[in-house]
């Protein structure tokens, strides 16, 4: 599901759990992830740190990354 370099929808590659908590807050687009610190998607249930790692990869990418 990666597809383009400006904000596509998000990649297959993350477990169950992250995918539902993603769906969940509304997360449908890369691009997103521009608006919101690697901590604050911590915080979500669900999310660890290989989640966070797998999307910080799919943004450098795509040549985005996190907020702050």
């Amino acid at each position: 599901m990666t597809r383009d370099k400006t904000g596509g929808a998000l990649m297959p590659t993350l477990a169950a759990p992250a995918r539902r908590a993603l769906e969940h807050a509304q997360y449908t687009r890369l691009s997103q992830f521009c608006d919101v610190t690697e901590a604050e998607l911590l915080t979500l249930h669900g999310m660890g740190p290989q989640a966070v790692a797998a999307i910080r990869a799919a943004l450098e990418e795509n040549g985005l990354s996190f907020a702050g």
